[in-house]
């Protein structure tokens, strides 16, 4: 298997058309089309529909795509193996975040974290949900996520790490003093509520507590920005529900009230997400070990 050829492919599928994918190959046109036909003959199969407005993949094409970017991951990462054995770990790390969660409150320091320890390493941090962080690490472009759930999800494996309860946010008032405390479920039934979408673990967990409960959610906005959310709950706007992790950072930089929900307890786990067919490359599984160890400190300075 010539590696160069899914190369020159995946491009021409991201470019959507092999004139564009050879000026960004900087390849003759003829000669990117001769690889291209040098691929069909191998597979045995027509990988492209070509019409004047370009060309997209057929099914044969999308399946040989997937795994032309799993395979050249592996190769680059096999390269980078050889290329740091005997030395520090280094090399580029992707690394995907829940919003609202423990993992992106612990984004700043495990950068630090990295370039103090790691200096060679490159992080890249993607702060987004669930079911997009997953997708990436199915298809290779991200080694590793910390998100809200514990699967089970085809493609990638589900480490959990840790449990969080959940609490009501909201500005402080007559009903709603300032600082810590607990609120009983059937009470968030009344107040207007500001959530993320449906696409979101948090969203899905705190559907499900009300639909047992018989309760109805009075969601009054849909807000998918952390900066945004507090903002609007600090102009009175409405309440939120968050984990205790995302509670803290607020409650270190507003005065809010931050309480508890019981009767029931609604908790939310927070898992490591890898690929289930693709081992961590070395310097992914530092990372991976180091945010273990930034989980670990944050538990014992909350049991503090």
């Amino acid at each position: 298997m010539d590696t160069r050829r899914l190369y020159s492919f995946i491009k021409i599928i991201d470019a959507g058309s092999i004139t564009r994918a050879a000026d960004i190959l900087h390849i003759a046109q003829p000669a990117l089309s001769q690889q291209l036909s040098a691929l069909e003959a191998q597979f045995g199969q027509q990988l492209l529909i070509r019409s004047k407005r370009g060309v997209a993949p057929t099914e044969a094409g999308r399946a040989l795509y997937r795994h032309a970017q799993l395979i050249l991951r592996q190769v680059d990462l096999a390269q980078a193996a050889v290329d740091v054995s005997g030395r520090a770990p280094a090399g580029s790390v992707s690394v995907g975040l829940a919003p609202y969660s423990l993992g992106a409150a612990l984004a700043l320091p495990l950068l630090k974290s990295v370039r103090e320890r790691y200096p060679d390493i490159l992080l890249h941090i993607n702060e987004n949900f669930g079911g997009v962080i997953s997708e990436a690490i199915m298809t290779g472009r991200m080694d590793m996520a910390f998100i809200y759930g514990a699967g089970p999800l085809r493609g990638v494996q589900f480490e959990p790490v840790r449990t969080e309860d959940l609490f009501l946010i909201e500005a402080p008032g007559d009903a709603a003093p300032q600082g810590k405390g607990e609120v009983r479920l059937e009470e968030l039934a009344s107040l207007p509520l500001l959530l993320p979408s449906r696409i979101h673990t948090i969203r899905q967990v705190v559907d499900a507590a009300f639909q047992q409960a018989s309760l109805r959610l009075n969601v009054v906005g849909e807000v998918e920005s952390a900066l945004t959310l507090v903002n609007a709950v600090d102009a009175g706007l409405g309440a939120t529900v968050l984990p205790w992790s995302a509670a803290r950072a607020i409650l270190d930089v507003r005065a809010l009230s931050v309480r508890r929900i019981v009767d029931p307890v609604i908790q939310v786990k927070l898992s490591v997400v890898t690929s289930d067919n693709q081992p961590l490359s070395e310097p992914a599984l530092a990372v991976h070990d180091l945010f273990l160890e930034l989980i670990a400190g944050d538990r014992n300075n909350d049991d503090q």
